[in-house]
């Protein structure tokens, strides 16, 4: 029986890398266990283990007594003796426990406390990989399709975790055996179901992390992503900048006739992606950022607060549907972003004029 354990543990640690000296202690900690559920939790006993032999002996603990008032914990110097010649009162008697004495236990608790350590191990393990794995790219199979909330259980190699409809791109529907990239975002170390892990298609870092698996350029630190902005499904706009004059850090993201984003706006089903290129003047980054849209000036309030002037018929472009390119720009850059015509602008200078003066007309009545 020893052996066929030991043998077990190491196809364990092999398959599923769960140390084999972990289960052990796991396998004590359950005979210990059982043993003391059959003799009502008062009793002590010591489980001898031999990694050489690949034996395993578990020995009852009685202290030596003059007269015996727990059976269960005390044993007589007279029996103690019949057990071995070296006891003395006071001392510790092990008697061991053979084979045929084991079936008293029970055998469900230990199988309980050995399944619970392999969970407990296989958890701690899948931890382990996910933690390595947080912030970037792996590829999964899609496992199952929940047809009622669209939730997808997906195999990432390491486990099963699912891909909530919440982190998947807006209007993607996937079958079985599909392989999707997913990003991982959040791994929990502690929770009532075990470790939780968060997958998504939606966050800003999958786009980050697909340019850096395309690109070279991004791969060897010549162009740097600075910053993204992302609606899922909708568009990104990822702002970036290059080490080496020589290198354009649009065109080595884009490709020779769009062949390197092509690839990665066909991963993300098709969302739009605009390449604009950082800058450290707020205001020339501020005027890039809300591209397509052509800027004629960008006066800053603060360093977090700009307003924008563009000609009339560019006004929808800067503003965007339902107000994305404005929205995305302003998250692309932090600055809160005004956007107005010149006309508009014009009209809002001559009012406040017009009041200024009015204000002033009205004080030196006051004063006359």
């Amino acid at each position: 029986m020893s052996s066929e354990l030991f043998e077990a543990l190491d196809l364990l640690e092999k398959d599923k890398g769960i140390s084999k000296e972990y289960m052990l202690e796991r396998v004590e900690a359950a005979l210990i266990s059982a043993y003391k559920r059959e003799a009502g939790g008062l009793a002590n006993a010591r489980v001898e283990i031999d990694r050489d032999k690949q034996t395993i002996r578990m020995f009852e603990q009685k202290n030596v007594v003059d007269t015996v008032e727990d059976p269960t914990t005390e044993i007589s110097l007279d029996d103690a003796l019949k057990v071995n010649r070296k006891y003395a009162l006071g001392s510790v008697c092990e008697i061991e426990l053979k084979p045929k004495n084991f079936r008293r236990l029970s055998a469900q608790t230990a199988k309980q406390v050995i399944i619970q350590g392999i969970r407990e191990a296989e958890r701690s393990n899948m931890i382990k990989e996910y933690e390595q794995k947080k912030e970037e790219i792996i590829t999964a199979v899609v496992d199952k399709v929940d047809p009622e909330n669209e939730d997808v259980l997906v195999d990432t190699g390491t486990s099963k975790v699912y891909l909530k409809k919440a982190e998947q791109i807006p209007g993607e529907h996937f079958n079985v055996g599909d392989h999707i990239k997913v990003f991982v975002t959040e791994v929990m170390k502690e929770t009532q179901r075990g470790p939780l892990v968060t997958l998504s298609r939606t966050a800003p870092g999958l786009v980050k992390r697909l340019f850096e698996l395309e690109i070279p350029e991004i791969q060897d630190g010549t162009v740097v992503i600075m910053s993204i902005a992302r609606e899922a499904g909708s568009r990104t706009k990822m702002a970036v900048m290059s080490r080496d004059e020589a290198v354009d850090p649009i065109g080595a993201c884009i490709g020779n006739k769009g062949m390197r984003i092509s690839s990665i706006v066909n991963e993300l089903r098709g969302e739009k992606i605009d390449i604009i290129k950082y800058s450290e003047d707020t205001a020339e980054y501020v005027a890039a950022a809300l591209s397509p849209a052509n800027v004629r000036e960008v006066v800053l309030d603060s360093e977090k607060s700009c307003r924008v002037v563009v000609d009339s018929d560019q006004l929808s472009l800067a503003i965007g549907k339902e107000g994305q390119n404005a929205r995305l720009a302003a998250r692309l850059t932090g600055c809160k972003i005004d956007i107005k015509t010149r006309e508009a602008l014009e009209e809002e200078e001559t009012a406040k004029r017009a009041f200024i003066d009015a204000a002033e007309e009205q004080e030196k009545l006051e004063n006359v």
